[in-house]
């Protein structure tokens, strides 16, 4: 009898400290893949951040959801050998509808993982989440979210924690962070090869940000920072990553209504992947596009950005920066007023090896030029192989921004245009066969 009360008791002492597990085979959820365990599952959030949080455990075992809304207080925890598998049924899939969003053009989306709004939500463990994205087709330009859901998307959330996991497969972009505050990803590894738009990571106008540890392979974009309000992306640390993309290792844009501000970048690694079986979205170049895209082209600013120490096996462009005027609204009727701005960018140790022929690029626009760059204690060893090439007539200002919009450059190094203060500082250039283009071509640069 003492025992069983003091069991009682230690309980008591847990649910008070809200450590208090939820198991999801408690609530109905079935081991089976066959059946799904959406209501389940749902049923053990929300009575878990009811009762004042704890964890919700999914353990070892092979369940079926459609979309799970997380409640705040909730650490929702995967244990080894566990994996939920999202439904290939678009029917299993809520459309979610965010405040946010309604001051955009999209409205609402779908997802297998949403919240919004919440705070103190933790999703951690050993487990896998599988998206099963592949059985999702592409329908149209702008589907995704709409008919094939994002993985995982938090909406104006703060303190949120992403650790350990593993996730696979997402119909669209893996995880999506919107306007988000005090966000911490640490030791996750992501794979998305198995539809179009499978970027790893996106922040999108989130604040003080910690990325560490990760491990990505993505048929798109790796780890990308997006501004598509005008609320900025600032203050987040990148570092001890290791990735894997068809099109940009680090992207800073496409989408830069607000822009970016503190944004540091370090020890990391681009690399190919070693599966080049299926390719979607994205360049045509296996070796991927860019290491690092560094872009504003909506309006916008980009100031204090530090990238270094970033070792690049075989991308084709590693070093894209690129100021245009492509001037997309973040939503019908909202203009871009004018130009943005990219001042104060530090590029410092990075290897590339295995590059491809195109060359890097720094271009701004006449009368728009990117300040303040340094890049110091480079090494970038590229195919080579070219006779001389013409500078481009064409500054592709509307154009959407990417490291080989130009096609091969005049420069097998760096093609700077319209800069002012781009300081190069122990920079080398080793090509694999002799080529006739110079190191750098600058024009329109003080």
């Amino acid at each position: 009898m003492k025992r069983v009360l003091f069991l009682v008791l230690a309980l008591s002492s847990l649910s008070a400290f809200g450590a208090t597990d939820y198991n999801i085979l408690d609530f109905g959820a079935k081991n089976d893949t066959t059946q799904l365990s959406t209501a389940a599952i749902q049923r053990a959030i929300d009575l878990c951040s009811r009762q004042g949080g704890g964890r919700v455990v999914v353990p070892a075992g092979a369940y079926k959801t459609g979309t799970l809304e997380l409640r705040s207080h909730v650490d929702f925890h995967l244990e080894v050998g566990s994996t939920l598998y999202g439904s290939t049924d678009l029917a299993d899939y809520k459309k979610m509808k965010s405040d946010y969003l309604s001051l955009r053009t999209q409205t609402s989306t779908i997802q297998l993982i949403y919240a919004d709004g919440v705070n103190d939500v933790t999703i951690s463990g050993q487990g896998t989440i599988d998206g099963k994205g592949s059985a999702f087709k592409k329908l149209s330009w702008n589907d995704e979210g709409i008919t094939r859901p994002h993985l995982l998307r938090f909406i104006q959330s703060q303190d949120i924690t992403v650790r350990d996991v593993t996730l696979r497969n997402s119909g669209c972009w893996m995880q999506h962070y919107l306007a988000c505050d005090r966000v911490h990803i640490t030791g996750i590894k992501v794979f998305n090869r198995n539809n179009y738009n499978n970027d790893a990571l996106d922040l999108d106008g989130c604040h003080d940000v910690v990325v560490s540890d990760m491990m990505a392979d993505s048929d798109d974009d790796g780890i990308t920072l997006k501004s598509t309000s005008l609320r900025l992306c600032e203050n987040v640390i990148i570092q001890n990553c290791i990735v894997s993309s068809h099109c940009n290792g680090i992207k800073l844009g496409t989408e830069t209504n607000g822009g970016f501000r503190n944004i540091h970048i370090a020890n990391y690694i681009v690399k190919p992947s070693d599966d080049q079986s299926t390719q979607f979205f994205g360049d045509s170049l296996k070796r991927g596009t860019s290491a690092i895209s560094l872009e504003i082209t909506d309006g916008g600013i980009m100031e204090n950005v530090n990238v270094s120490d970033i070792t690049v096996e075989g991308t084709e462009s590693p070093i894209f920066i690129r100021l245009g005027n492509r001037a997309r609204g973040y939503a019908e009727g909202v203009p871009v007023s004018g130009v943005g701005r990219i001042r104060g960018v530090r590029l410092a140790r990075i290897f590339v090896n295995n590059a491809g022929r195109t060359g890097c690029s720094i271009t701004g626009l006449p009368g728009h030029p990117v300040e303040d760059v340094w890049l110091s204690d480079i090494i970038i060893r590229q195919r080579g192989g070219c006779g001389n090439v013409d500078v481009p007539e064409d500054e592709k200002e509307k154009d959407y921004p990417e490291a080989t919009m130009w096609g091969v450059l005049p420069a097998k190094g760096f093609f700077v245009r319209h800069g002012r203060h781009i300081s190069f500082s122990h920079v080398e250039i080793l090509c694999d066969e002799p080529d006739a283009r110079p190191e750098f071509v600058k024009i329109d640069v003080e």
